[in-house]
Formats: C-alpha cells, sequence, structure tokens
C-alpha cells in the first residue's frame, strides 16, 4: 500500500501488546479478509473531525470523549448503544449550556475491544492463563479455550463495530439527539438524583429557549442532529493495518476503523511500530501521556507524528492520576508550548487513578477524578493555556464500579452491580455530575 509501512515491517520493530497468535495463516486469512471490506468510516468525516479538533486546540471549543473501558461482543445491543449516547449527548448539552462553549462529541464506542495488559498472564486459584486482552484478542471466560488468542475475532470486531456504527448514526440522525428530546433523556433512576433533578430544571429552560427560538422564527438544523464520531485506541496492529486505505479524493491513507485513534501509554516509544504507522495515516490522532512523560518525549513525539504542525491533527492525553497532576504537568505543557507546538490538550482522569478494593475490585474514587479535572484545569489557567477536553471512561447503566459521587457509593456497593470486564467506569449518575462540575470550570477559564 502507498504511503504506509507494511505490515511485516511493523512487526519487525518489536511491536509491544499485541496477541500471540498459534497459527499464522489463520491470522493471514483474517487480515486478508479485513482488507476487502468497506470502511467503517469515511476520510472526509475524519476531516471534518479534525477541523473540529483545530477549534480545541485553539480553545474555541471543548472535546469530550467518551464511552465503555473495553467493548464487548455481547454489548452490541440497541439498549447499550443508546444508553451510551444518551449520557454523552447530556454531558454534552450541560457543558454546552452550562459553559457556553462548543463540545465536539467523540464516542469511545465500534472500535474499543482491545485493551493492554500490565501481565501476560493471569492466576486464580492456581490456575494460569493468559490474561483477557478484550474480545478483539480473546474470551474474558477464564478457560484455556477462552482465553486463547484468535484472529477470526478480528473480524468480529469488524461486523460488531459496523453493527454500532450504523446503530449510533440511526440515532443521532433520526430524532433521537434532537434538542428537544433533553426532558426524555432523563428517564429512570438518573431522574430521582439530585444532579437528575439539578439537569431538570436546565432542560426546563434549554426547552423555553427553544420555544422562543421558534416563536420568532428561528430553528436551525443544529437543534435537530448532532455531529458525532468514534474513537478508540489503535492498539492491535493486524486490525489497524488492515482498516487503513487510500482516499481516492486526496490519495493518503486513513485509518477507516475509527475518525479518531491514539496511541496508548504503553505503545508510543518513538521508535516503534505504533508511531509509525500513526505518522502516515491523515486520522486526527491522540497520544495518551503518563507521569513518565518528559517534555523532550511530547516534543519529539509531535515532530514525528505531525512534522507540518497541523492544526487539529495531534491530541495530548494526560493521565498522571489526581496526586501528581499538579507536579508532573507544567512543565510539560509549558515547554510544549514554548517549542510551538500546535496541539490539543485533554484531561485522562481515569487511568491514573485505579486502586484494588479491598474486596479485590479494581475501582477509583470519583473525588480523585475530579481532583484530576480541577489540577488539569488548575495548570492550564496558570500558565494560559486552553485545557481543551476530558477523555472519560463511563457507560449509560446504572453500575456501581466507581465510589463516592452523589450517590455516595462505597467499596461495600460495588459487588452490587459492577459490570465491567476491564476498568471501572463512572456510571451515569456520576458522568452527568461531572459535567457539571466540568462546566463550573469552563466558566472560570
Amino acid at each position: 500500500m502507498s504511503h504506509v509501512p507494511s505490515l511485516e515491517s511493523l512487526h519487525a520493530l518489536g511491536a509491544r501488546q499485541q496477541p500471540a497468535y498459534h497459527d499464522p495463516a489463520a491470522r493471514d486469512a483474517a487480515v486478508s479478509r479485513l482488507r476487502t471490506m468497506p470502511p467503517l468510516v469515511f476520510a472526509g468525516e475524519c476531516d471534518d473531525l479534525k477541523a473540529k479538533l483545530a477549534d480545541v486546540a485553539r480553545g474555541k471549543a471543548f472535546l469530550l470523549q467518551g464511552g465503555d473501558c473495553a467493548e464487548t461482543f455481547a454489548g452490541v445491543t440497541a439498549d447499550n448503544v443508546r444508553n451510551k449516547l444518551r449520557v454523552l449527548l447530556q454531558m454534552a448539552v450541560v457543558l454546552t449550556y452550562a459553559a457556553s462553549v462548543p463540545v465536539v462529541k467523540v464516542g469511545r464506542l465500534a472500535g474499543q475491544y482491545a485493551k493492554p495488559r500490565s501481565s501476560d498472564l493471569e492466576t486464580r486459584d492456581g490456575v494460569t492463563l493468559p490474561a483477557y486482552r478484550g474480545d478483539a484478542v480473546n474470551g474474558y471466560e477464564f478457560t484455556a479455550e477462552s482465553r486463547q488468542h484468535d484472529p477470526s475475532r478480528l473480524v468480529e470486531v469488524y461486523h460488531s463495530s459496523a453493527a454500532t456504527l450504523n446503530l449510533a448514526r440511526a440515532f443521532v440522525t433520526g430524532g433521537y439527539a434532537d434538542l428537544r428530546q433533553v426532558h426524555t433523556w432523563n428517564t429512570d433512576f438518573v431522574k430521582e438524583s439530585s444532579v437528575g433533578q439539578r439537569y431538570e430544571r436546565m432542560a426546563g429552560e434549554i426547552e423555553r429557549a427553544l420555544t422562543f427560538m421558534q416563536a420568532i422564527g428561528a430553528d436551525p438544523d443544529e437543534f435537530h442532529r448532532v455531529d458525532f464520531h468514534t474513537c478508540h485506541e489503535g492498539l492491535v496492529l493486524d486490525y489497524e493495518h488492515a482498516m487503513t486505505r487510500i482516499d481516492s479524493r486526496t490519495e493518503l491513507p486513513y485509518d477507516v476503523s475509527a475518525h479518531f485513534v491514539w496511541i496508548g501509554e504503553r505503545t508510543r516509544q518513538l521508535d516503534g511500530p505504533h508511531v509509525e504507522l500513526f505518522r502516515h495515516i491523515r486520522n486526527p490522532i491522540g497520544v495518551k501521556l503518563g507521569p513518565t512523560t518528559t517534555p523532550d518525549d511530547a516534543i519529539a513525539l509531535a515532530g514525528r507524528l505531525n512534522p507540518d504542525n497541523e492544526a487539529g491533527r495531534l491530541t495530548f492525553v494526560t493521565r498522571f492520576g489526581s496526586e501528581r497532576i499538579r507536579d508532573g504537568l507544567p512543565d510539560l505543557v509549558e515547554k510544549v508550548t514554548a517549542a510551538g507546538v500546535d496541539v490539543a490538550w485533554v484531561c485522562d482522569p481515569m487511568h491514573g487513578n485505579t486502586f484494588e478494593a479491598s474486596s479485590g475490585y479494581k475501582t477509583r474514587r470519583f473525588d480523585d477524578v475530579i481532583a484530576e479535572v480541577q489540577g488539569f484545569f488548575d495548570v492550564h489557567r496558570s500558565i494560559g493555556t486552553w485545557p481543551g477536553g476530558i477523555h472519560v471512561e463511563l457507560t449509560g447503566d446504572d453500575v456501581t464500579e466507581c465510589i463516592g459521587g452523589g450517590e455516595e457509593l462505597l467499596e461495600v456497593d460495588l459487588a452490587h452491580r459492577y459490570e465491567s470486564v476491564c476498568d471501572p467506569r463512572l456510571n451515569r449518575v456520576q458522568s452527568l455530575e461531572l459535567a457539571f462540575l466540568v462546566a463550573e470550570m469552563l466558566r472560570t477559564v
């Protein structure tokens, strides 16, 4: 494929966090099958998102990136997809209305099926098996058969992503995303919470404003639909390379598995295969930066991934942890800014704040999530740069995976509805509460 290094040359660079397939022929068959499949997204849509992210980098918009920690094939249902969209729409309308800032909406869905892991193996009751790496690689069930790395799952990722994307497109263009639906997005358990009641009051104000607009003859198209894009971590090179195509308009390569793909903290090596692939594709891209990142690392990554310093092309997603953000972020932002790097800064307040509860469940404290976002805002405010967005693992359901928040979930509550197959997610009430708190932070920037 012109403009793109071969898959073999990428693997030769020593790819980390990749599946260990026992049958190379089966892997080749899956990759060949993927190469024939239609694109999931179009290059023009990726360019539209890049333009919106340029506004984020310039301080003219705010990025809301959210969705599942790890999607599952079994989770591809109309209810699940609608619930995820609903919480993102609610959060976006809170941020837009309460903070008076345009919100770029990017769902962490229709492709988030692979997860990096800190260990290749998992041991339970004396039995050791390969770790679960997401449905793209193996099954969650703790059996030797389920945990075997299976390349046919990559084709299933494609079909599941296509089904999810079809549903998402239908919802956002078919009337569900209409601003006049603001009340109906607030049904079920959320409505009974204090944050749900706060949302209800705001929805009433929006409804009155819409009625006024209609009364004076103004009914713009933006009231009835939303621009919605998808993202995932571009982890499995076999899949991302197979989904990279040459755009017929420009003769340039795009990864058509999602509008926005990012490189994780564990795979951002400057001379590694993920950076090598991503520097060729023309999608807007992101890089996760943890507390070990030096300013020189970030500047070198920007030079490699965005040598033309194109606006909207590159997003740095910082994930420091609430206790490290105020110490580690200022030097990074100051030096990257001084180097003239055009980048959007986004806060991932989830991954640096994970710990194991006494019950054995992985969890996060809502207060830690908020503290990291507040630290992110405070650092950018002190430097004079724009806090461009948040990247959050969340669900539209009433799960009990993160402790705290207005519902005051305790560690003992985790067992009630802990449904994540990987990392703990904010539930819908906590997500909405986060949106109100971030809106208040935005008003003071």
